[in-house]
């Protein structure tokens, strides 16, 4: 199975200014590009946090919500609350047919799924804000080698980076 990091991230590499932002500061191009990819890969894994800013299931594919809280339950089928590993996770998904899945975050969700080396590739789109201080990419030290796939513009002054993660 192939897993996507898909992010936004400011001009000085913040995910967001803390755990509870909103991602209202994207742009209309990345927010077509991650309905675009989202929904091609038929499933996004997140955390709980990241779920609670999105407030709302997001159609037309799975929301794999990784929580440790387990009185969070659905009778949604399209949203799945789970403490699985994030191996688990991926078998998981295979086991329901899928070939891919978005891993839409926060930073400790995108740092376990790396440290166990599931992420394929990471796409970020660069958008020119910056907010100082923050939450970046991931909450741990990494040191993990990224070969460039493509560049390219998909907003004014927003850049989208596409990475595989060489393993």
């Amino acid at each position: 199975m192939k897993v996507i990091l898909l992010m936004a991230v400011t001009a000085d590499g913040m995910i967001a200014r803390d755990s509870m932002q909103l991602v209202d500061w994207t742009g209309k191009g990345d927010k077509k590009y991650f309905v675009h990819i989202t929904r091609e890969a038929g499933a996004m894994i997140m955390g709980s946090k990241t779920f609670d800013t999105i407030g709302k299931v997001l159609s037309g594919r799975k929301n794999i919500v990784l929580t440790r809280d387990k009185t969070r339950t659905s009778t949604d089928m399209n949203l799945i609350f789970t403490s699985q590993t994030p191996g688990g996770i991926v078998k998981d998904l295979q086991a329901r047919g899928l070939e891919s899945a978005a891993l839409i975050g926060g930073s400790v969700v995108n740092t376990l799924f790396l440290k166990e080396n599931l992420i394929d590739e990471i796409h970020v789109t660069i958008v020119p804000r910056l907010f100082g201080k923050g939450l970046s990419l991931f909450n741990e030290s990494l040191d993990i080698r990224l070969e460039l796939m493509d560049i390219g513009k998909i907003d004014k002054g927003h850049v989208l980076l596409k990475y595989r993660v060489e393993k």
